[in-house]
This record gives structure tokens, C-alpha cells and sequence, in this order.
């Protein structure tokens, strides 16, 4: 069984910009990158934000929403020629953000860099090739010089900057932080989260459409056909075998989620395994507390330990007062989302 995997909507922009700066590159020999490193009140385009430039001034991608493109494009054309990196700062007054569609002004930091050659080609293809197999990564940027360095999450750690890169993968936000060497971006390479919602059933239905909402990409895990189907469930990708195979297609990790709605043992049970041992972000569980208590026992005969068992999110959702379908489904991706924003630390 395969399953094929396509990224959410950041997910989908950092290939484009990535896509497009390979090409740009292979043809022209040279791209410049701009990247958000700092913001500042209303921004449209948060830290790590991107825009590829070319040689004639085409551009993919956006810094500010409209607001200082022009000015990013025409530092870039002479980055390109220099070849040194630097640092932009922008005040967006009042008036500029108002024509962008923004409520009131900010500032924005942008580090601008040129990429060429073999090495800049290398260094595109290699987070090309992790975002594919959903491997995290860090660009490291001095923003001194323009020294980069990738780190993968599946490698050993800059025992100098361990911390923070640690952090920095957990929370999937990008950051400029001050080290011995002077400020260095963080540039969070991170696979976009996605929800596997095991039980096909009506608090599924609203559940599904809000996940997709938030810009989430979304499974629904049902091996009963009668529910998992295409008319209950239009343009959502539905796999109807039991939990253990279906996970293990999809392929679980941290930035992954995992709620079970099936309200039935041989089904849900499978799914909170899985998740918990893959160490997803969010695994929640619908049924009541004194349901909850003879699952527990289930899934500790079934080998977790108490410390796995402990995070699940049973009874499922924030507690709303929730009764109906879509009240439940509110109350779950409010407590999802709350978990996928949580401050690592």
C-alpha cells in the first residue's frame, strides 16, 4: 500500500521557492534569496518568509504582502552583482500597509544572499530532498558573511548552539539569535503538519473541513467502507484499511497529529500506538472519562507506559461545553492547533 504525500499551503510555497530558484540557478548560473529574518507589528509574510529574484528582476514569492517587493528586487540585482550579503531594514508606514490590506504599519528585517554555482545548487537540492521524505531541517545563516550551514534533525547537534537548535526544531519557528560569531539565522526547514483523523464519523465530517481550513493537510483512517467513503467525504484523501497498516503507509512523525472519532476500540486503539510511539505532536482520543480508564488499561497490556499514555488528549477537545458535532469538531482543532503553537519550552 502507498500513499502519496503532498504538503500544506507553507508547505507547498517553500517547494515553489525552492523549485524555482534550482531552475532560475541551472539557467542563469546565480538566484538571490530573500528571506524575513525579523518582524515588527503587522506582517503579512512571517519570519522566514521567502523570495527568489533573477537576473532580469523576475520574482517568486512575497517579503511584506506588496509592501517593499520593489525595493527587495532592486537590492537583490545589485547583491547579485556584488556578490555580498546584506541585511534590509524596512518601516512600512501606516499608510503603505492600509494599500497592502494591513491594519497598521510594522518593520521588517530582510537578509538578502546570492546563491550560485554548483554549491548553490547542491545546497537547493538537498532541501528539496528532505522536504520530500519529510526530514527537518535548519539553515543556518551568519549574517556577517552569508556562511550557511543545513543541520538535520536526524544528525548530531553544533554542540555550540545545541540548545537552540533544539528549540528551534521543536517549535518549527524561525528565529535570529546572537552567538560568538556574531547573529545567526535559523531558518526552520520543517515538514508542514497534517492530521490523520482515524473514524470516519459525522463529528469527522465538520472536523475535516476545518483541518483543511487551517491550512492543514488531512487523512481520514476508516477500514469501515459504509463510512469512509467519497460522498461523505468530497476531495479528502480516505484510506480504508485497518489504523496499523494505514499509519505505517502514511509514514508518523512529529509533525504529525493523530485523532481517533471511531468510539471503537480495535479501531481507535491501533491509531493511539502508533501515535504515541511515533512521538506525534497531538494525539487525542473522543469518549468519555470512564472510557478513557479501560482504554488506559488496554493500551498499557499493549506495551506503552504510563508517560505515553499520559499524553493523550481524552476526553478529546477543549473543554467548551461542547454537544454537538460541530461544537466537538471546534473544540478538537482549537486544542490541536493550541497544541501544534505550544512554546516548547
Amino acid at each position: 500500500m502507498t500513499v502519496e504525500r503532498e504538503g500544506g499551503a507553507e508547505a507547498k510555497v517553500e517547494l515553489d521557492i525552492v523549485s524555482t530558484a534550482r531552475s532560475w540557478l541551472k539557467r542563469d548560473g546565480e538566484v538571490a534569496l530573500a528571506t524575513v529574518i525579523n518582524t515588527w507589528g503587522s506582517a503579512p509574510v512571517p519570519v522566514g518568509g521567502q523570495m527568489v529574484v533573477a537576473q532580469d528582476g523576475t520574482f517568486q514569492g512575497s517579503c511584506s504582502g506588496g509592501c517593499v517587493e520593489g525595493d527587495v528586487i532592486a537590492e537583490a540585482e545589485d547583491i547579485l552583482k556584488s556578490g555580498a550579503p546584506r541585511t534590509l531594514s524596512f518601516g512600512v508606514a501606516d499608510e503603505t500597509a492600509w494599500r497592502a490590506g494591513l491594519p497598521c504599519g510594522g518593520q521588517i528585517q530582510v537578509f538578502v544572499e546570492r546563491l550560485q554555482g554548483k554549491a548553490g545548487g547542491e545546497l537547493l537540492a538537498r532541501i528539496a530532498e528532505a522536504r520530500g521524505r519529510r526530514e527537518a531541517l535548519i539553515l543556518k545563516k551568519r549574517l556577517s558573511d552569508g556562511a550557511l550551514e543545513l543541520i538535520s534533525e536526524r544528525e548530531a547537534f553544533p554542540a555550540a548552539l545545541e540548545t537552540e537548535i533544539r528549540d528551534t526544531f521543536r517549535s518549527g519557528a524561525s528565529r535570529t539569535i546572537e552567538t560568538a560569531d556574531g547573529k545567526v539565522f535559523l531558518h526552520a526547514l520543517v515538514p508542514a503538519p497534517r492530521v490523520i483523523v482515524v473514524g470516519a464519523t459525522h463529528i469527522a465530517q465538520v472536523l475535516v473541513e476545518l483541518i483543511r481550513l487551517a491550512g492543514l493537510e488531512v487523512y481520514v483512517v476508516d477500514p469501515r467502507t459504509a463510512f469512509a467513503s467519497e460522498r461523505r467525504f468530497p476531495g479528502i484523501e480516505i484510506i480504508t484499511e485497518w489504523p496499523g497498516e494505514a499509519l505505517a503507509a502514511i509514514g508518523l512523525d512529529r509533525h504529525t497529529a493523530v485523532v481517533t472519532l471511531a468510539h471503537e476500540g480495535r479501531i481507535d486503539d491501533e491509531a493511539l500506538k502508533a501515535g504515541l510511539e511515533a512521538e506525534c505532536f497531538y494525539v487525542g482520543a473522543l469518549g468519555s472519562t470512564r472510557n478513557h480508564a479501560k482504554r488506559r488499561v488496554r493500551l498499557a497490556e499493549a506495551g506503552l507506559s504510563e508517560a505515553q499514555i499520559d499524553r493523550i488528549h481524552a476526553p478529546i477537545g477543549l473543554d467548551i461545553g461542547a454537544e454537538s458535532p460541530a461544537e466537538i469538531a471546534i473544540s478538537i482543532i482549537a486544542e490541536l492547533v493550541a497544541a501544534l503553537r505550544a512554546d516548547p519550552a
